[in-house]
């Protein structure tokens, strides 16, 4: 059995044009899929030459009776809404920007945890620290960041302080494993943590 094609305004050459122009391959193939059902192949024919099943075939030829090929584009897909608004998340990114307060936040380094409670007192709004963390990934703040500073510490003191003091050496205790695993004895050693796992 034939598909019903209502729309008119293409021909099956001209759909396969318009599927060869296509970037997308998803939205390429349901075109063709249709221009061979318009080219009078069966639902099962048109539909398998193209990786889909009948009904999906069919709610393709729905939409493009509906809406043209404008209707073989996927719909975006709702997602659940942000816990803040625009205005709220915007007064986050100045937090964020701005640092935390010492004497009023008691943190001189935001942490997630410290955001979200902050969030919690500001607005009202509970919530977890896993979204605190994409909604700071959303306004581009990454978890690297500059090392925190005391308010009152001395840059100058600390740069003097950094040439003046002699460099240490290696700790004597580093040192590295037999590359053969074996002891000096000949027979192979086993791991320090061997004895310990029963």
């Amino acid at each position: 059995m034939t598909l019903r094609i209502t729309r008119t305004e293409f021909t099956a050459e001209q759909l396969r044009a318009a599927a060869a122009r296509e970037a997308d391959a998803r939205i390429a193939r349901r075109i063709l899929a249709i221009a061979m059902a318009l080219s009078g192949y069966s639902r099962a024919e048109a539909a398998e030459a193209h990786a889909m099943d009948r009904q999906t075939l069919r709610d393709w030829v729905v939409r493009y009776n509906a809406h043209g090929l404008d209707g073989l584009s996927d719909r975006p897909r709702p997602g659940r809404p942000s816990a803040l608004s625009t205005d709220q998340e915007a007064e986050v990114d100045v937090w964020v920007e701005q640092g935390p307060d010492p004497t009023k936040d008691g943190v001189i380094r935001w942490r997630r945890w410290d955001l979200r409670e902050r969030i919690r007192q500001r607005f009202g709004v509970t919530m977890h620290e896993r979204s605190v963390g994409k909604l700071l990934r959303r306004l581009n703040f990454r978890r690297i960041s500059v090392r925190p500073q005391h308010p009152q510490s001395d840059e100058a003191a600390q740069e003097a302080f950094k040439k003046t003091s002699p460099r240490c050496s290696a700790p004597h205790w580093r040192r590295g494993t037999p590359s053969n695993g074996r002891s000096k004895s000949g027979s192979r050693m086993k791991p320090g943590w061997a004895s310990k796992v029963r």
